[in-house]
């Protein structure tokens, strides 16, 4: 992520038309569906973690929806900031822009929906926690599913038009350009990701993938495999059910593809934690992962803002590189020092009430 904004920042047009910025950018299309992906992850294990605890699906589900609601308010607050940091020369619709942190926001919300939904009927039914898990991640699928589905014909055919701009750019990301907006975020379908991942995390819960855990992990990655080839064998076929079909950016083959390269991203990473992070004992992505958000909104002002350590569209490619080099130094300190003082707010107030206590 760091990288491609950095060279889409600050490269030159000169430097932007050579295969070298065309290869920089392709990371650029993972680490979106790679957050949602996580979050669905994350979210998995807490809503296990607290029926656990003997929470019930109603407290869950009020938990979930108050974090989902917090990243969005926060989402709404960065926008404001980059408003104020811009001087106000910023367009004020780029206030509604459905970005990233919007679209995490909502996804935890209606995944937070979802699960209380089948929480609430498994409770009524008195089923067992295994077949809860199972509701669970049909669940999470069959919404991945539909929304992926409903993607090609609510960017084209059936757009809610009566909606107002900024509310529609949630539906398709039209934005006030009139058309969806491929830069832009959207329910539809980038939430697909959030639950794709909440089917993995409950799938990767369950006792028997805890038990067993290198083997579940290791068929994930096998899923993954076989969802890509299969999406791809699905694209070949001559049979199109969409009036308008594209193929990059809303079809459902597109998303599939994209779900079975996460998934063996994430067994790689398990990979690399059990037996190569976990060896060496220090990782810097392990880092900025732990102090993601942070990093992200931190970054984005030292490379897209005003802030920005390097003049943007200004910079060849050898001085963006070096631009790139600080900018994930400085990130990996920041996220170092952001786990070294998490939760220890009483105690850096009480440092400073006694060094206020020694200058009086």
């Amino acid at each position: 992520m760091i990288e491609t904004h950095c060279y889409d920042a600050w490269l030159a047009p000169a430097a932007r038309n050579g295969w070298f910025f065309r290869y920089s950018q392709l990371g650029g299309t993972l680490p979106a569906p790679l957050f949602l992906f996580l979050a669905g992850i994350s979210l998995a294990f807490t809503t296990d973690r607290m029926r656990q605890r003997g929470l019930s699906a109603s407290d869950i589900a009020r938990r979930s929806i108050r974090r989902g609601g917090e990243i969005f308010v926060l989402a709404l607050l960065f926008r404001f900031q980059e408003y104020l940091l811009s001087w106000f020369h910023a367009p004020w619709t780029d206030l509604l822009r459905a970005d990233i942190l919007n679209v995490i926001g909502v996804t935890l919300v209606l995944m937070a929906v979802v699960c209380w939904g089948v929480g609430y009927a498994a409770d009524r039914s008195g089923a067992s926690s295994e077949r809860l898990r199972a509701w669970y991640v049909a669940s999470a699928i069959g919404a991945a599913l539909a929304i992926a589905l409903a993607t090609p014909s609510l960017w084209t055919t059936m757009r809610p038009k009566w909606l107002p701009w900024w509310l529609e750019s949630y539906v398709n990301g039209v934005h006030i350009y009139g058309v969806p907006q491929t830069w832009l975020f959207p329910i539809f379908p980038w939430v697909a990701f959030g639950f794709a991942g909440l089917a993995s995390g409950f799938f990767l819960s369950g006792a028997r993938a805890r038990d067993r855990e290198v083997s579940a992990v290791a068929w994930l990655g096998v899923a993954g495999v076989a969802l890509f080839a299969a999406a791809w064998w699905f694209d070949s076929l001559p049979v199109r059910f969409y009036a308008v079909y594209d193929f990059w950016h809303s079809s459902p083959n597109w998303f599939l593809m994209r779900v079975g390269v996460l998934l063996v991203i994430v067994f790689l990473a398990y990979a690399w934690c059990r037996w190569g992070a976990g060896e060496i004992g220090f990782s810097p992505l392990v880092q900025m992962g732990q102090a993601s958000l942070l990093v992200y909104w931190v970054h984005i002002e030292f490379v897209y803002g005003d802030l920005s350590v390097v003049h943007k569209h200004r910079a060849g490619i050898g001085r963006a590189t070096l631009g790139l080099a600080v900018i994930l130094v400085a990130m990996t300190l920041l996220a170092m020092a952001r786990t070294k003082w998490k939760g220890r707010g009483a105690e850096i107030a009480a440092w400073f009430r006694r060094q206020a206590s020694k200058t009086s």
